[in-house]
Formats: structure tokens, C-alpha cells, sequence
């Protein structure tokens, strides 16, 4: 199992659990080009999500540092602090001892490398960078669930710039396909394609962004996504939050939760509905890929039906979930339950 605090042992420390002192960090550095790709940062930085995260930790009792000293309830500006390393030692200096990394984090991320937090007894609530470096690549991923073997998956392809794309194309047997870069936020270059032309039309612009292109069967039935929570001191594996369902896509897509607010889209599955043992099903394996891969902090797995009443299979996992979907009790645990 991957240790409890990211792995910058080099420059972190383990810090006191009986009062943490929680500064959140948002996005914003520009995520350096990894294997010819770079994942497109988000607007705003997660800062929408990174206010949700302090004001609840806040209003719960927990204390938080905020650059601002008394930020608006009603605005996301002025509650996170930004990632650079300018912006991490200030909460440092301040007095914070936990840094919620609400953010992307890479290999030569300042909470990896900064010589300057060598000494500083903090501890990051976040996936180790080099972890999340690796599998923030789909085609990385998918291929490490395929030889693990246990997973259900959709049907899939990569193309790269140098293949025979015309004879890969040539290869898909039906339509609906769904194309979609390797390294993405949200729903950004995700789309459905009908036929052949519409999928080369796509992969030719997604090309120009991303050296290889992921290509999958296109799930027709209900889509879910699960949150799956690291280990803690009260539960000793993996586990699932309840799944929420997605409703009201937009061309086949769960639209970006920037422009449709997820709760606009959806909803958790009823205590009846989880009578449907393809939700048990699809939550266990879901707590198998956050072992599979040693996540160390929530991850959000999407999941959909082949088509109606079908099982689901695994077509996308997020390192980083969006608005996070933590009950008090699990976000209690991240801080105060670490070592």
C-alpha cells in the first residue's frame, strides 16, 4: 500500500494531528508538457472547489488559513492559496500545517522539489505528484488495469501521429466511438463521433494538442461516477462514497461543471436503486483501482452501462475529483486522521 502522505519524504514531515492548521492550494502554475502532452489548466484554477473545501472545513470547526482575511462566502477569490512556491511557503509562514493540494500535481511540482519546504513540518492532503504524473495519462492507465486483468472496460484504441491512422480507423468495427486526448480536464477534447469521417475529423485536431489519441466504444447506458476515499486510521482500505448518477449530457458528454453545475446534472443513487448489485459491483472495483495505483487521497472514477440495465464498465479515472463530495466525517479524516 502507498504511504499515507505523498511521497516527498526529501522535504515534508509528518505534522500534529490534535490541531491542524489546513491551508487549501488551487491551480496556478501552467502544467509543464509531459510525453508531448500538456493537460490544459483549468479557469480559475480549482478555486471554485478549493472555497467549498475551506468554508466547510472552516464552519466545522477546523481551522484554516485564507489569504484573505475575511473571504466572501459568495465568492471563490481570496480562500486558496496559489501553488507556486511563493504561495505555499506564505501559508507555510503562517502557521499552516496541512496543505490541501487542490490541484494538479507533476513530478517537478514546487511541493516536490522546493528546497525551501526541506525543513517545513507539513503534511499534504494530495496524491503523491510523480503518482499522479503517471496516471493523469490515460493511455498509461488503461493499459495497467488491462494486465491486472479484473476490470470491466470499454473497447479501445490509440492513435498516435506517427501510426497508420487510416488502417487503425479501418479497424473500429461499429459507431458511436467516443475520442478523447491523453492527458484532458473534464470534458475538454472529449467527443462523441457517429461515423468515420466525424472520428478522423476529430483525431486530426486532437493530434495537434496530443501526441496520441484515445478512441473507446461509446457506453450508450446510465453514467455514475464514484469517489473513492484512501485508507485511514478508521478504515483500512480503500472505500466508496455512495455513486451519483449523471443525467443531461450534452452530445453524449457530461458537460464541464464550469458551465453546468453538477448539481444541475446530477444526483446520488437511492437507497432502492442500490438494490442493483451492478452498483456494488461497480464500487468494489472502483476501491480496486485506488489500491491498484496507491491513491493516498480521494479519486473519482466515472463509470457507465454498456447500454440499459447492463453492468458498467471503468472509462475514465480522475485524480483530482471534481468538488470534491466529501461528507464532514471523510474531509475530518483526511486532516485529522493521517500519521
Amino acid at each position: 500500500m502507498a504511504p499515507s502522505i505523498p511521497q516527498i519524504s526529501r522535504s515534508l514531515h509528518s505534522a500534529a494531528r490534535n490541531s491542524p492548521i489546513v491551508a487549501v492550494l488551487y491551480q496556478a502554475i501552467e502544467p509543464p508538457i509531459i510525453n508531448g502532452a500538456r493537460k490544459p489548466r483549468k479557469p480559475g484554477g480549482y478555486q471554485d472547489s478549493g472555497a467549498d473545501i475551506a468554508y466547510t472545513l472552516r464552519n466545522h470547526g477546523v481551522r484554516v488559513l485564507t489569504p484573505a482575511t475575511s473571504p466572501d462566502p459568495k465568492e471563490q477569490e481570496g480562500w486558496c492559496f496559489p501553488d507556486t512556491e511563493k504561495g505555499i511557503l506564505s501559508a507555510v509562514h503562517q502557521g499552516a500545517t496541512h496543505l490541501w493540494a487542490n490541484t494538479i500535481l507533476f513530478s517537478s511540482h514546487p511541493l516536490q522539489i522546493s528546497q525551501s519546504l526541506a525543513s517545513a513540518p507539513v503534511s499534504v492532503v494530495g496524491q503523491p505528484p510523480s503518482l499522479v504524473e503517471s496516471f493523469d495519462d490515460k493511455a498509461y492507465l488503461n493499459d495497467q488495469l488491462r494486465i491486472h486483468g479484473s476490470f470491466t472496460l470499454p473497447q479501445s484504441w490509440l492513435i498516435r501521429g506517427s501510426d497508420d491512422i487510416s488502417s487503425i480507423l479501418n479497424s473500429i468495427p461499429r459507431y458511436p466511438v467516443v475520442g478523447k486526448p491523453v492527458r484532458g480536464r473534464g470534458s475538454h477534447g472529449v467527443r462523441v463521433c457517429h461515423d468515420r469521417a466525424d472520428l478522423e475529423e476529430h483525431v486530426t485536431a486532437l493530434l495537434n494538442e496530443s501526441p496520441i489519441v484515445m478512441v473507446e466504444e461509446f457506453l450508450t447506458g446510465e453514467e455514475a461516477t464514484i469517489t473513492i476515499m484512501p485508507p485511514s486510521t478508521e478504515k483500512g482500505e480503500h472505500w466508496s462514497l455512495p455513486p451519483i448518477t449523471r443525467f443531461n449530457h450534452v452530445d453524449g458528454v457530461a458537460p464541464y461543471n464550469g458551465a453546468v453545475a453538477v448539481i444541475a446534472n446530477s444526483r446520488a443513487v437511492t437507497e432502492s436503486e442500490m438494490q442493483d448489485a451492478s452498483y456494488r459491483s461497480a464500487m468494489r472495483q472502483c476501491e480496486q483501482v485506488a489500491k491498484l495505483i496507491g491513491a493516498t487521497a480521494p479519486i473519482r472514477v466515472d463509470v457507465r452501462r454498456f447500454s440499459a440495465g447492463s453492468e458498467f464498465a471503468i472509462f475514465d479515472i480522475n485524480m483530482k475529483p471534481v468538488r470534491s463530495r466529501l461528507r464532514l466525517l471523510d474531509v475530518q479524516g483526511l486532516i485529522c486522521g493521517r500519521t
